[in-house]
């Protein structure tokens, strides 16, 4: 179909009225196109500005589009305004010599001390927005150089003009998203799937293998989306494309996770305890001061725990005055993490705001998950992320978290209990280990709260744990694996077997899996967290911030995983992150520089919602609406009778299926709302 007739069939007032439905959302945002079917330049600029209209929440302060039809590539762009407030920042932006035209989403904080090496080489420059200096950089040394140069957090497209090549790239860890989709003749990319699929020609098939990943780990691990014929470009990677009509060529890394972990192996810290914290610190606080560049309000998001805890201190540190921090909390005593946040924020004397909700409040951010979250994304931490950033607009455009201090520094229960629990495992005879795991998990997480609750008095406070019933069925799933591997991806999954869900199961691997088999020489500590930085991180917690921020109009920073504080964590001797049976044992000794050990130490909580109690009570009749059987099996995508079978188990006490009928729900409902 040519780009005229499908703009005049599908309208833009369609498009305008989808983008409203987010109501003042931002943060920048830019999609293109190009092909090799001749187009008039109208036709090319109206049909990129279809594709960023349900974009406009990204960026509400400006808009540009920038096209050459005889060489088939549109750009357009939707702004944000955050460095450069003038019109020396508006985007699609041409280098100096015009051989770029360059859309980037994100911030290059190092722009300042890359602008002086430049000047110095003799580029001259109009305003001071790092987008200016991105076009430069790249017209004076080249992409691959240029980018291994920048710190921060960059979604880019750049056109060629001498080459007529396009170079979409990706930051180092996956912090700003970008989508490509090639058919032949035909590339359409953005920063989210929604601008796609306001696009030409777009194909909504769903992917299976990317629903099965999804089903199993809450969300679908890059490349792959929930459209078979969309990628994401994998973080680190530079895709460069010469002819659209030629099949989509692969992406070249120019930073990734194992080469950090290798390069870290070869240069073991060898430093005091001391000298770890002072050189973290001194990392952290660089780290911390280049994301406080704003031309616009800014602060931080605070919960009290030990990595957002190390952000705000380290940014008081650092401020003129009284950093704004701010914290929600809940009714619900169990997930209220409030107090814990305002007793860190007193001590270190910010200008800190708290909100404490009901669980009306979160109940009511579900219906916009869909709309929200344009591939389905089932972690329920995506609700209290985007009501704490909704708290935080009311009074900033930027703010800092502290979100990648787990992955980085070994925090989650998974590495230190679960790597010693699957290497004692796995010296249990197999049968054994089957007959205890049936054992297990044939009794309800209710019973065996109840059971443990009788015994608990009785047992050494070592043995006392959170959520035993939940423990110990992933325990029982955990005897049912044969190898390491499986057993972490047990330990990582909603689904144990999410192909007996599907109706059409396939059996591809993810990324998950491939990072897993990559790492097999790596310690089992190591290769949980090298798998986790390649894959959850970027496509569950780092969507899930961008997304929820994006939806108040709020740009979010995350110093923890500046990619030289990730490398310098693969320099360090697994005693400097684990000691004494705790996790980010050097991150805290730097937060202990300015938080007392008291205020912050206590057992972790997890920044989410209650699930299981809302599926029994106040969502039950929209999950029971959601699972009925004839919805279920009338789309020939999900099997009715496993999915049921879990609901009635569930509602029976077993609060361990909660998550994976969750994962059920949010596909139902964002099947629904983007027909598929």
């Amino acid at each position: 179909m040519r780009l005229a007739q499908w703009g005049q069939e599908r309208g833009l007032a369609d498009d305008v009225e989808n983008a409203a439905a987010l109501e003042a959302c931002a943060m920048c945002g830019f999609a293109g196109i190009l092909t090799s079917t001749p187009h008039t330049a109208e036709a090319l600029d109206q049909a990129v500005r279809r594709m960023t209209a349900p974009i406009t929440h990204r960026g509400p302060d400006d808009e540009g589009t920038w096209l050459d039809a005889a060489a088939g590539i549109a750009l357009g762009f939707r702004r944000l305004s955050i460095i450069d407030l003038s019109a020396h920042g508006h985007q699609p932006m041409c280098s100096p010599a015009g051989r770029f035209t360059v859309v980037f989403n994100g911030e290059v904080y190092n722009h300042g001390a890359l602008r002086t090496e430049l000047e110095r080489e003799g580029v001259r420059f109009r305003g001071h927005s790092d987008t200016e200096v991105v076009a430069a950089a790249f017209e004076r040394w080249g992409i691959a150089r240029s980018v291994r140069q920048f710190i921060g957090m960059f979604a880019i497209a750049a056109w060629d003009v001498e080459r007529r090549r396009l170079a979409l790239i990706r930051d180092r860890l996956g912090i700003k998203p970008l989508f490509v989709r090639a058919v032949p003749g035909l590339v359409t990319f953005g920063s989210e799937l929604k601008a796609l699929a306001a696009g030409p020609e777009f194909d909504r098939t769903l992917d299976t293998d990317a629903l099965s990943a999804y089903l199993r780990y809450l969300y679908v691990p890059a490349p792959a989306t929930i459209y078979r014929n969309v990628r994401k470009l994998l973080p680190g990677h530079i895709l460069m494309i010469d002819a659209p009509s030629a099949p989509l060529p692969a992406s070249t890394p120019y930073w990734e996770v194992e080469d950090a972990v290798g390069r870290g192996r070869d240069a073991v810290f060898e430093g005091s305890d001391d000298d770890a914290v002072a050189e973290l610190e001194r990392l952290l606080t660089d780290a911390v001061r280049l994301r406080m560049q704003a031309d616009v309000p800014l602060g931080a998001l605070l919960s009290g725990g030990i990595d957002s805890s190390t952000v705000v201190a380290l940014m008081q540190a650092a401020a003129p005055g009284r950093v704004r921090t701010f914290s929600i909390g809940f009714t619900d005593e169990a997930h209220n993490e409030a107090p814990h946040a305002a007793r860190v924020a007193e001590h270190l004397g910010t200008d800190h705001t708290e909100l404490v909700l009901d669980g009306t409040d979160a109940l009511a951010v579900v219906p916009r998950l869909p709309e929200m979250f344009d591939e389905p994304l089932a972690d329920p931490s995506q609700i209290p992320t985007h009501l704490v950033c909704a708290l935080a607009r009311e009074q900033v455009v930027v703010a800092l978290s502290g979100d990648g201090g787990d992955e980085v520094f070994a925090g989650y229960n998974r590495y230190l209990a679960g790597a010693g629990m699957i290497r004692r495992l796995g010296r249990v005879p197999r049968p054994m280990r089957r007959l205890a795991a049936a054992a297990m998990t044939g009794v309800s997480t209710q019973a065996w709260d109840r059971a443990y609750g009788a015994l608990a008095p009785l047992l050494p406070s070592p043995l006392r744990v959170r959520l035993p019933g939940e423990k110990i069925g992933k325990l029982g799933h955990l005897l049912a694996r044969d190898s390491e591997a499986a057993m972490y991806r047990s330990l990582l999954s909603a689904w144990q077997h999410p192909e007996h869900v599907l109706r059409q199961a396939e059996t591809g691997e993810s990324r998950v899996e491939e990072m897993l088999d990559r790492t097999r020489d790596l310690t089992l500590l190591d290769r949980m967290m090298a798998t986790d930085q390649a894959t959850y991180l970027a496509d569950d917690l780092l969507a899930k911030v961008d997304r929820a921020s994006m939806a108040v109009s709020l740009e979010v920073r995350v110093p923890l995983i500046d990619h030289r504080v990730v490398e310098f964590g693969w320099r360090l001797p697994s005693s400097l992150k684990i000691r004494g049976g705790r996790g980010k044992w050097l991150l805290r000794q730097v937060l202990y520089r300015h938080v007392p050990e008291a205020l912050v130490e206590r057992p972790k909580v997890g920044f989410t919602v209650p699930i299981a109690a809302w599926l029994r009570g106040p969502l039950r009749a929209w999950a029971e609406d959601l699972l009925d059987s004839e919805r279920l099996e009338a789309d020939e995508i999900l099997s009715a009778a496993p999915i049921r079978r879990a609901w009635h188990a569930f509602q029976s006490g077993h609060d361990g299926l909660a998550l994976a009928l969750w994962t059920v729900l949010i596909f139902q409902a964002w099947r629904e709302r983007w027909a598929v």
